[in-house]
């Protein structure tokens, strides 16, 4: 087949799909544009395989994908993504476990003060935990060492990564809905043995100081992600009209964007962490970053997400993402 040929021969309808990849289009429009897009198609088909490489083929081929863009949309800028992922995805997913989490963090802060009430109601119970002189040292040099033993740049980033991937974990492992519980009852049970044997050798106060600055935003974080693998667990269980692999789908997306989004909230404690409690600071002010850390968390979280939340967002990407949904009854 001759190339010029055929361009001679299409170039009327080459030029008429051309002209509706510029136009606003009604109905009749776009099933013009479909019908000449398909056309196109076999037209340039016909040219790559007759003569392979040629300016009639490139000329089509432009055409083409214009036409393209017009029947599938363009994909929006890493810019538009980043700023809806910030301003609406990620404060709706907080936002829809706000409840679930406040449960997690009494839950922690109950164990805590249990923990630490029984073993200090005991002496014996104290020196089960280990040699008298190593829990000693823990409350008198190690606890408070163990904030400065490292420099604060390389501290924080420890920190920072090891907390964000426990709450990846809480988050991923979510569905098995044993994962965050164990997580959780861990850390509190920890926290109160730390506590009990820092009040038994008089050390309460440091426990406190040195837990507050980082330790308000690092928790509420840990305590969001359990929330947050717990509802992927109940999308599970009580999956409603849906089926549970669509019910897993539609969680899965949303409650992930949790899991990246803490982890810049973590680098934030981490930064409180590496650079603000072991350093030399009044403890007024210590703890003052500590709270105006949370508060701008929370405010992210609650006010923020709660705007999204109205506005119909669910944390769940966009349906040009996911695909059209199935329709239920209900």
């Amino acid at each position: 087949m001759d190339a010029d040929a055929l361009a001679d021969a299409r170039r009327a309808e080459w030029q008429r799909l051309d002209e509706l990849t510029r136009r606003r289009l009604d109905g009749p429009g776009v099933d013009e544009l479909i019908t000449r897009y398909r056309a196109a198609s076999a037209d340039l088909a016909d040219l790559k395989t007759s003569a392979g490489a040629s300016p009639q083929s490139a000329h089509v081929s432009t055409i083409l994908a214009r036409a393209r863009l017009r029947l599938t949309g363009a994909s929006e800028s890493i810019l538009v993504q980043a700023t809806r992922f910030f301003t609406r995805q990620l404060p709706a997913a907080l936002y829809r476990v706000r409840w679930t989490t406040l449960v997690i963090a009494l839950v922690t802060l109950g164990t805590i003060a249990v923990t630490s009430l029984w073993l200090t109601s005991d002496p014996a119970l104290i020196a089960a935990l280990g040699p008298a002189d190593a829990l000693e040292q823990y409350a008198e040099e190690d606890f408070t060492g163990y904030y400065t033993e490292n420099p604060a740049a390389v501290f924080a980033g420890m920190v920072w990564t090891n907390n964000a991937w426990i709450a990846a974990q809480c988050v991923i492992f979510g569905v098995t809905g044993i994962w965050p519980v164990y997580v959780i009852m861990q850390n509190a049970v920890s926290l109160g043995v730390s506590a009990a044997v820092m009040f038994a050798h008089g050390h309460g106060d440091l426990l406190v100081l040195y837990l507050l600055p980082h330790g308000l935003l690092e928790l509420t974080c840990i305590f969001v992600a359990a929330a947050a693998g717990l509802h992927l667990f109940w999308a599970w269980v009580a999956p409603g009209p849906r089926t549970r692999g669509a019910a897993l789908a539609e969680e899965g997306r949303a409650l992930a964007t949790v899991a990246m989004g803490l982890v810049f909230a973590l680098a934030l404690a981490g930064l409180v962490e590496g650079f603000v409690t072991g350093w030399a600071l009044p403890w007024p002010v210590k703890i003052g970053i500590g709270v105006a850390a949370l508060a701008v968390f929370l405010v992210y979280m609650l006010g923020v997400g709660r705007r999204a939340t109205r506005e119909g967002e669910t944390g769940d990407l966009v349906e040009f993402d996911t695909g059209t949904p199935r329709l239920v009854a209900g």
